[in-house]
């Protein structure tokens, strides 16, 4: 009850002050706090927030940045993105908007690539295998897809968040699963290459979690709106194979 409590009153006076503001100085700009894990604000939200902020002079996006593995909700934000379902009892006192599918592949940097390459599962064998604390799990639901059950017990190198292990792999030091809905920006600039694309895993997406009263048409839920809208135009957002870079 305490944390309910603690993010409502947070929400309570971010509205507060977002109606003062408009009132007292209809042309300033209003401010909508954003939560959201790491490596979804860093490699999907921002990229795409110019898009937001064209047809919304009037707003600055704010991102805070937390840990995916972290689901509670803090007081001092207006729209929460969490990986989660959209269970109307996940996230009590709060609506929870499904924006954004994951599914996972394998992924490789072109250098890497280049010297040793991947065409077939079983070549994976005698790379360096990344893999990220907040994304537990990866590898060994990929070997399951790509029928490599005897490969399980391949040793790996693990960092706590996916964006470390991801500039590792793009780094050329190793390979790595990752989701591609964000790495699609890393993928179309040639950063990054999905060398087996047809092997996929869905995962547990990303919803948006806004006050259950939060009016139609206001601040707030045009921009889960548009958030849902920017993910309905990804190259990802259909159960289409991807194609290598």
């Amino acid at each position: 009850m305490a944390k309910i409590f603690a993010a409502e009153v947070g929400l309570s006076f971010d509205r507060l002050a977002l109606a003062a503001e408009a009132c007292g100085r209809p042309g300033a700009r209003r401010i909508l706090r954003v939560s959201a894990p790491t490596s979804f604000a860093m490699r999907w939200l921002i990229p795409r927030l110019n898009r937001y902020h064209a047809d919304h002079l009037h707003v600055e996006v704010a991102v805070a940045t937390v840990s995916c593995v972290l689901d509670d909700l803090r007081g001092g934000v207006d729209v929460a993105i969490r990986r989660g379902a959209a269970r109307a009892d996940a996230w009590p006192q709060h609506r929870v908007v499904p924006v954004l599918d994951d599914i996972d592949t394998l992924i490789i940097s072109p250098a890497l690539f280049a010297e040793r390459p991947i065409r077939k599962p079983a070549d994976i064998e005698g790379h360096t295998l990344f893999a990220a604390e907040t994304r537990g799990g990866d590898w060994t639901d990929w070997l399951e897809a790509a029928g490599l059950h005897h490969l399980a017990g391949l040793p790996r190198q693990i960092f706590d968040h996916f964006h470390v292990a991801r500039q590792a792999v793009e780094d050329g030091l190793g390979i790595g699963i990752g989701p591609l809905p964000m790495l699609e920006i890393d993928v179309a600039n040639g950063r990054l290459m999905t060398p087996l694309p047809d092997i996929r895993v869905p995962r547990t997406g990303y919803v948006a979690v806004i006050p259950r009263h939060a009016d139609a048409g206001s601040l707030v839920t045009g921009f889960v709106d548009w958030l849902v809208a920017e993910a309905g135009s990804s190259a990802y957002a259909t159960s289409a194979p991807a194609h290598a870079a």
